[in-house]
């Protein structure tokens, strides 16, 4: 039965993972470039004091991947190509694990990706605060996030208030006269989500759950005192570029812009006269995101564009390929840069940054985006994951761990019920004054 049905708007939810047994967990992570079905065995433990939240050990016992077909920038643009490589990757995974996937949690970049932070505030009359007076606040929270055409996929509590006092973690037990929480909402489109689950349903599968992408990537990248001080993960990946903004242990901002490494890839085929083929091996063995004046000297074959083996290749400085290169980096890397300055959210972001997906393993680009953001840098790599092959041990597969590592934090969201079209209790402050307001006061 479709997550859409005409009378249940709301997603799936996971349930809370139990502490005391084993839970096989089954991923996929669609991506522009890419996708990848994981299979792993999560296994309980003692808490981390490196990575957050992580309740289970994780061990992958089976992974497939292959090259998309039928998806632009994380938007579907034929259901049978990308069908048929879902199949592919899931059979893949199926085989090394030695059993049969019926449903999986899977990742969402298309859909106009929507970060927004709600206000309520509920009368506490003097009393003590007791735990259906935050079911009451945080349900008034999650009201005011519902909107016909779009779909919630994460709302996290960032932080409570007592009479006007923020910064409060957990109010339980302590009295007030009005309890008040934050809560930050993550929200797509439901045509794009309506379409993401028919494809994998055309698959013979069923969706378990959606996770923005941004968050999943920021799971498994990120470690405990970035999460907690204030970091923003940037997965660069094939077709879309995200970010994430985590402070307080909890994800306080998501963004997507549509750009990636795809569109390095194509802008060295039209500035080479190439094909994208070539285009990419080209970007992967040569292309650099800093210009060394030595390559000037140092001539490169570029494949010419046809079928005429009579065509000679022709030689262009290896200096032209990183030029190409590094002018679509430096754009992408300001458009964020802009992006987290216009959000509000600079101050918490810091002096941290962490690059991760297949496009941020492009050589000189920890530098070149140091210089542009103006923080420190670093890459990030899936981490506190066991049996993953060495290939898939890189950037490129940080949304695919982190959709595992997601059911160990579902239960730190709150959503409202889907009892079908239910009308916006919002109120008419924009999100920009909000996400201010909430910034004052809370940090």
């Amino acid at each position: 039965m479709s997550l859409f049905g005409s009378s249940h708007f709301g997603l799936p939810r996971l349930k809370p993972l139990s502490s005391k047994r084993s839970h096989i967990v089954s991923v996929l992570d669609i991506g522009s470039t890419k996708v990848v079905c994981m299979i792993g065995r999560l296994t309980p433990r003692e808490e981390s004091q490196v990575l957050p939240n992580r309740t289970h050990n994780i061990e992958i016992i089976g992974i497939g991947h292959q090259r998309s077909r039928g998806i632009k920038t994380g938007v579907i643009a034929d259901l049978d190509a990308l069908e048929g490589v879902i199949r592919l990757a899931v059979d893949a995974a199926e085989r090394m694990a030695g059993l049969t996937v019926d449903s999986l949690i899977v990742n969402v970049s298309a859909g106009r990706l929507g970060s927004d932070i709600y206000t309520a505030t509920i009368d506490l009359g003097g009393q003590e605060v007791e735990a259906n007076d935050l079911k009451k606040v945080l349900a008034a929270a999650c009201q005011q996030s519902v909107r016909q055409e779009r779909a919630v996929l994460h709302s996290l509590a960032t932080g409570y208030s007592l009479d006007g006092e923020r910064g409060i973690r957990d109010p339980l037990a302590m009295f007030g006269d009005a309890l008040g929480v934050d809560m930050h909402v993550v929200t797509a489109e439901r045509a794009a989500l309506r379409n993401l689950e028919l494809c994998i349903n055309r698959a013979h599968l069923s969706v378990e759950g959606m996770v923005a992408t941004p968050y999943a990537s920021g799971l498994a990248a990120l470690v405990d005192d970035e999460v907690e001080l204030g970091c923003a993960a940037i997965d660069m990946g094939g077709g879309t570029t995200t970010i994430s903004v985590f402070a307080e242990g909890k994800l306080v901002h998501t963004d997507a812009v549509s750009l990636g490494g795809h569109h390095v890839t194509t802008d060295l085929a039209r500035g080479l006269s190439t094909r994208i083929e070539d285009a990419e091996r080209l970007k992967v063995v040569h292309a650099s995101a800093l210009a060394n004046s030595s390559e000037e000297r140092e001539l490169i074959s570029i494949p010419p564009i046809g079928e005429d083996e009579r065509d000679q290749p022709t030689q262009v400085p290896k200096a032209l390929v990183s030029r190409i290169v590094k002018a679509r980096i430096e754009e992408t890397l300001e458009l964020i840069r802009d992006r987290i300055q216009r959000s509000g959210f600079s101050p918490i972001v810091g002096k941290r940054v962490v690059l991760t997906g297949g496009a941020s393993q492009l050589t000189g680009l920890p530098d070149v985006a140091r210089r542009v953001l103006a923080r420190n840098v670093r890459i990030g790599r899936p981490m506190g994951v066991s049996g993953l092959p060495t290939a898939a041990k890189g950037p490129a597969f940080s949304t695919a761990v982190g959709l595992m590592i997601y059911p160990q934090v579902a239960d730190m969201e709150t959503h409202a019920p889907s009892s079908g079209l239910l009308s916006s209790l919002g109120g008419n402050n924009s999100r920009i004054g909000r996400v201010g307001q909430w910034l004052k006061e809370s940090f």
